[in-house]
């Protein structure tokens, strides 16, 4: 629909979605070979100043969704949205330019989905976040067949999240030419014992830079969370599966992109090095430092967008680690995959 017509408050809806399709090669394990990744379907539309957006997955095995909310525009720069949405913490949409994002999504503070509400402003150079989040999308820590990855509820940390504010600032300006984001995001929340029903601070804070210029982005961001409970492990899950992760860590990202001129066959080509860390804060000898680079490039035509990722990581669960942040036996190696994702959007 036209931009004019949308101007005037015509009702709007669009219905698409995406499948993909993965292959694997891993240093350390059994080669998944290819295989259908992904089927989605997406779903969004406004009437006048109202609005919603919808995404729900099927992957191998289970079936999740992704985001459901609604909103409700305030005036030209400002509106309020309920439902599963992502909360606002640290460099949006993303700490990350590969498809396997960086280490802050596996530790849950990277293109996170949770139940709440949030207001946003953008106004000028301005850009505000405000968000009480109630839980985690399903409001409880026992599911594992999750997109995104939450607090989980298991034997020996019977956890899950709850009540939270987020808040987070950014500034965008120009500078010699090139466009600069400075931002500060935090939040502060719960999360709840499932034995005792006891209830435990879980906070955290990010300083972010974004720096654009021509085909080139730089990002930075300083991340540190914090889970204030009895141990110094706390449990995640996402995909099926729970792992535990330090409940206290720094996590230091540093991004590099470059989006070569437009020629030849495809749309679009970028290429990029995602490297991040986590860093346990204090000294518990259960504890150890993890580590996650990814180069690649993406590469875009037409309804087609594919990723070749050669992911390493040491110390680090998804790439044959047991955990992020912890100390287990063999885990102090590098280990690596190459890694084809091929999807269509529609």
């Amino acid at each position: 629909m036209s931009g004019a017509r949308a101007a005037e408050g015509d009702p709007e809806f669009d219905l698409g979605g995406a499948v993909r399709f993965n292959y694997g090669w891993l240093d350390y394990g059994d080669n998944p070979g290819a295989d259908l990744e992904l089927l989605r379907v997406d779903a969004k539309g406004s009437a006048g100043p109202a609005f919603f957006s919808l995404q729900y997955r099927w992957y191998d095995g289970f079936h999740a969704v992704h985001h459901a909310w609604a909103g409700w525009k305030l005036d030209d720069v400002s509106d309020v949205r309920v439902g599963i949405q992502q909360a606002p913490f640290g460099l949006l949409p993303y700490a990350s330019q590969s498809f396997w994002f960086g280490s802050g999504y596996y530790l849950g503070i990277e293109d996170d989905y949770d139940l709440g509400v949030v207001w946003q402003r953008a106004e000028g150079p301005h850009q505000f976040h405000a968000g009480v989040f109630l839980a985690d999308e399903y409001g409880t820590g026992a599911r594992y067949d999750r997109y995104s990855f939450d607090v989980a509820t298991t034997d020996d940390l019977p956890y899950r999240e709850r009540e939270r504010l987020n808040l987070r600032y950014e500034n965008s300006r120009d500078w010699n030419g090139a466009e600069l984001a400075l931002g500060a995001s935090l939040f502060s929340g719960k999360v709840e014992n499932r034995i005792d029903g006891g209830k435990h601070g879980h906070d955290g804070a990010a300083v972010h830079a974004q720096w654009k210029r021509g085909g080139t982005t730089v990002q930075l961001q300083w991340a540190r969370y914090r889970y204030r409970i009895p141990e110094s492990r706390i449990a995640m899950s996402a995909f099926e599966f729970p792992f535990e992760i330090a409940a206290e860590a720094d996590v230091p990202t540093f991004n590099v992109a470059y989006a070569l001129p437009s020629s030849g066959w495809f749309d679009g080509i970028t290429c990029y090095n995602n490297l991040s860390t986590t860093q346990p804060v204090g000294s518990d000898p259960g504890l150890r430092e993890s580590w996650q680079n990814v180069t690649g490039c993406s590469f875009s035509k037409g309804p087609m967008f594919t990723y070749v990722d050669w992911i390493a990581g040491k110390n680090m669960w998804f790439v044959g680690g047991s955990g992020i942040g912890i100390e287990e036996p063999g885990s102090d190696r590098w280990r690596s995959r190459l890694n084809i994702n091929l999807g269509f959007y529609f």
